[in-house]
């Protein structure tokens, strides 16, 4: 009686590495790696000794000096004795603001457009192609200087709303003012802030105005889950405004919030918040430009979606602006969002033309003044370049979370 054994398996051998495919894409991949590290180990040493070629070393000292430079336009204190730090931290606020706000009005303004090119109404798609071809073909740069010069040069000046024979008069309830030297609109006061400075008292604020949101969301939430039990939906808008104005408009009565409209006093106004014009050329200009690019994604989104849709739609009695509200534009939102991520993370570095009107974002502070009166150009550079880099995953992340909440889901 004779017995069967199994061959004996064979050994490691050095030549699996490269020509057995299961080893063979990581050896790809560590190789590239050292490679990639010796790379970068070049590049710091040979930027170290040409460094001490020139007497310099790398260090973040300088952000702890005085900057000796006054900013314009700011969100927090900052004074010519603050640190470069402090600069750098206006700038990179200034830089956020203009950002958020172009991003909000390029989408709307896109939205709108991009609806509006598909019309049946000749004249209307034929404007909106005028806006978008007008728009996406000149430089942002162009758009910006001719904004600027329409602000400055157009509008009146302060001592124009002077008087019985005043030229100029604000506007919504004498509470808005468009002059020469920029926007002065209302600011809100807080009479009876908490201890801890301005940023503490707005970001409890956010925060209730946060929790609102989000217990906002719980709540549809649940509606939807007991419609889908029991095929009712319950009524939930008064719940919703209750919970969006209630809690934060308790927070605002504690603390004694009240507005403090702009008067013209002397030679200007005072009181309020004062929009300088290139804050207001810097915005409409990225939140035009940008608007144009979002209208012509916004365009392809709907084209994307089947006729049969909106055929669908209006068999069962919908009317056009339902049909595009509750049926074309949610499935197209899965179309338009990644290339939408784009045009934000352009919209956000494509701020950096703000030296060109004088808007003090973080390229004109830290990547630019400060570089200026230190000498830290390497140190200044990567910060900034690190900064956008953290911007732009940032809205990236955020984009992408709310792109998987709305991508078509398998049962």
């Amino acid at each position: 009686m004779s017995t069967m054994t199994d061959a004996p398996g064979q050994g490691f051998r050095l030549s699996q590495l490269i020509y057995d495919t299961r080893y063979r894409s990581m050896t790809i991949q560590v190789v590239a790696m050292i490679l990639l590290m010796l790379a970068f180990s070049w590049l710091i040493s040979n930027t170290i000794q040409n460094l001490q070629a020139l007497g310099k070393d790398f260090n973040f000292g300088f952000l702890s000096q005085p900057a000796g430079y006054d900013i314009n336009q700011r969100l927090i204190a900052y004074d010519s004795q603050s640190t470069h730090g402090r600069a750098a931290m206006v700038g990179i606020l200034n830089t956020i603001l203009v950002a958020v706000l172009g991003c909000i009005l390029a989408t709307i303004l896109g939205v709108i457009a991009g609806v509006l090119r598909l019309s049946r109404n000749w004249l209307v798609a034929k404007l909106m192609s005028v806006y978008v071809e007008g728009f996406r073909n000149v430089p942002l740069l162009l758009w910006i200087l001719l904004i600027f010069a329409l602000m400055t040069e157009s509008m009146p000046t302060p001592r124009d709303f002077r008087g019985d024979e005043a030229t100029a008069s604000m506007i919504l309830f004498d509470s808005v003012a468009i002059t020469n030297r920029g926007v002065y609109v209302p600011a809100v006061h807080l009479a009876n802030p908490l201890s801890g400075g301005s940023f503490l008292n707005w970001l409890v604020i956010l925060g209730v105005l946060a929790a609102s949101i989000f217990t906002m969301r719980r709540v549809s939430a649940r509606a939807t889950a007991q419609q889908e039990a029991t095929g009712i939906r319950p009524k939930t808008w008064h719940i919703h405004l209750a919970l969006l104005f209630v809690p934060t408009g308790l927070v605002l009565a504690l603390l004694g919030a009240h507005l403090v409209r702009p008067e013209l006093s002397g030679f200007n106004f005072n009181g309020g918040i004062h929009l300088r014009n290139s804050l207001i050329a810097l915005w409409l200009a990225l939140s035009l430009y940008t608007g144009a690019f979002i209208a012509e994604i916004v365009r392809g989104g709907i084209l994307a979606i089947s006729k049969g849709q909106t055929e669908a739609a209006y068999a069962l009695g919908l009317r056009p602006s339902t049909t595009m509200n509750l049926v074309i534009l949610p499935q197209a939102m899965r179309v338009i969002i990644p290339p939408l991520i784009s045009q934000f993370l352009n919209l956000t570095k494509n701020s950096s033309l703000a030296i060109a009107v004088g808007y003090m974002d973080v390229r004109s502070t830290l990547g630019g003044i400060t570089i200026n009166q230190t000498g830290r150009e390497l140190e200044g550079m990567l910060l900034l370049g690190v900064f956008y880099l953290v911007l732009s995953l940032l809205i990236s992340g955020v984009m992408n979370v709310y792109n998987n909440s709305v991508k078509l889901k398998e049962r």
